[in-house]
């Protein structure tokens, strides 16, 4: 079978690869805008309309978190890689396994329609463009993978005399590669959102500009990439003992407890960035400088616009700010398929009715899948490499999907869930948790760890996956084309996270003092209990 992958960023790498995992029977075709994979990770000087990091971008979530599951990142990255690095780690994984030839560059496709025969065949006609020489052909799948990203288009947000009477320069952060130059030197600049992308921008453009105002409409919860000690937060965070005692947990005592813990950092009403909502309620916005900005003066934050002058902005508390020179309309992506028939998939206040967030559940043959269209609070590179592995499985006959009806019920309760637990807002619509997710969509095809098993074959492993942080590895002991180098990524872990901070000779660390034997005890019994709940949970 050919199987149409549209796009070689991540989700089209890693679908690329599921395919190859099973040759005998699908043949992957790849087509891609540009001239070369990476998508949002391939930095470029100029804007082509594609989507792009910025020069600075260090990536939010550490580099054995965001891993390929066969695949773990160089000891000697940092363990937060600048976007030139994660580049360069999509470039090793596509020649590992020869990825590249399977990969049409300079290529857009223009539609993705049902065969005629489809019901029977589940085959797709797709007509697909030949950027440098002006052709367009068609072909014929049985398959398709839809793997073109969700910050593609940009979403800008209308605001009263922002289009009418604003007369200096407007822009949405998708143009934005750097500060550079003259264009923001001394300038006075507005950015409207508080998100990843907002605060990146406000932080970056403080180091030039005369004053960077920084608006909210509800205010975030700012989060740090490292915890105490220096460790990254989402190893120390994210797993599987913690997420099932969060869980069942009343959620008013988690909130409270993230609250005090994120407010010792920072006291967030202090810096006027306390919103209403609580930590659970939102995505998290990651950055790790703006209070020092903010204490420093050169960020300012201001709350919702109201309105925009020739020259200014007033904002909904009646404060003025006027003499400025840029708006940044920091507002996030939609989502938008052009190349797909509304009847196949319909995006309505950006939301995509999708089983599992990968498979159009009204289809008559389960020959389309989504991948990457979730926003995790973790990582999204090993979330697509499962959503990949998950739907060739599906096309291969391997994981049968429930009955449409069973698929729309998933879908509408996981809206529910969402409704009830996130502040309404365009970007809280594809929200997942990192360790249920995974786990929920790699149990589809057997690839889920079998804490049982584990347990009772290999203890020591068991605790790790357990006790350790939940690894992208966990994900290939088990299902289909388990990676015999699975043990050894997760068992090694920490060796990868020291490596590169291991710049110069230190002197022996002090040996413990008598009492860590007896936490070791208290640790140990702890972990008897917890090594029960999983076994009861499993």
């Amino acid at each position: 079978m050919r199987v149409c992958i549209i796009g070689a960023g991540v989700s089209g790498l890693v679908s690329i690869k599921a395919c190859l995992e099973e040759a005998e029977q699908f043949q992957p075709v790849c087509f891609e805008r540009t001239n070369d994979i990476g998508g949002l990770w391939r930095f470029r000087e100029e804007d082509d309309g594609q989507a792009c990091v910025m020069r600075s971008t260090v990536i939010n979530t550490s580099k054995e978190m965001m891993a390929i599951s066969d695949f773990p990142p160089s000891q000697s990255y940092p363990n937060f890689m600048h976007n030139s690095q994660v580049q360069q780690y999509l470039r090793d994984y596509a020649d590992k396994f020869n990825l590249r030839q399977y990969i049409q560059f300079r290529h857009t496709i223009e539609k993705v329609e049902k065969c005629s025969d489809f019901n029977s065949t589940g085959q797709w006609t797709v007509t697909v463009k030949d950027d440098q020489s002006g052709v367009s052909r068609t072909e014929t799948f049985g398959a398709v993978l839809v793997c073109v990203g969700h910050h593609a288009n940009p979403h800008v947000a209308s605001f009263a005399g922002l289009d009418t009477n604003f007369q200096g320069q407007v822009f949405h952060p998708h143009s934005y590669r750097d500060c550079t130059g003259d264009n923001f030197k001394g300038k006075r600049v507005l950015i409207v959102g508080i998100g990843n992308s907002g605060g990146d921008l406000a932080v970056e453009l403080s180091r030039v500009a005369s004053q960077v105002l920084l608006s909210t409409r509800r205010g975030t919860w700012l989060f740090k990439r490292i915890l105490d000690n220096g460790l990254p937060i989402d190893l120390v965070i994210t797993r599987r003992w913690l997420m099932k005692l969060a869980y069942s947990l009343p959620q008013s005592l988690v909130n409270a407890k993230m609250r005090s813990d994120i407010n010792h950092v920072i006291d967030h009403r202090l810096y006027s960035l306390e919103p209403e909502h609580e930590p659970m309620a939102a995505h998290p916005t990651v950055n790790d400088d703006l209070p020092n900005r903010i204490i420093c003066g050169s960020v300012k934050v201001k709350t919702d616009v109201k309105q925009f002058t020739a020259t200014g902005c007033e904002f909904v508390d009646g404060t003025v700010e006027d003499n400025l020179d840029v708006v940044i309309v920091a507002t996030g992506y939609k989502f938008s398929f052009p190349f797909l028939p509304e009847d196949v998939i319909s995006v309505v206040d950006n939301r995509l009715d999708l089983y599992k967030y990968v498979f159009p559940p009204k289809l008559e043959r389960s020959t389309l899948a989504f991948i990457g269209y979730v926003q995790p609070l973790g990582a999204l590179h090993p979330i697509s490499e499962g959503q990949a592995r998950w739907a060739v499985q599906v096309f291969k006959g391997m994981a049968p999907l429930p009955t449409a009806e069973a698929m729309l019920a998933d879908v509408e309760a996981k809206r529910t869930a969402m409704a009830s637990r996130y502040v309404k807002s365009p970007r809280h619509t594809i929200q997942v948790d990192w360790v249920p997710y995974m786990d929920e969509i790699h149990e589809q095809f057997g690839a889920r760890p079998n804490m049982l098993r584990l347990w009772l074959s290999d203890p020591r492993l068991a605790s790790s996956v357990w006790f350790g942080p939940c690894l992208p590895y966990h994900y290939r002991l088990d299902g289909p084309h388990a990676w015999p180098g699975a043990r050894e990524a997760i068992l090694n872990v920490w060796d990868r996270v020291r490596a590169p901070l291991a710049t110069r000779p230190l002197p022996p660390a002090p040996s413990a003092n008598g009492s860590f034997g007896s936490i070791l005890c208290l640790v140990a019994i702890a972990g008897v209990l917890l090594a029960v709940l999983a076994l009861l949970w499993r």
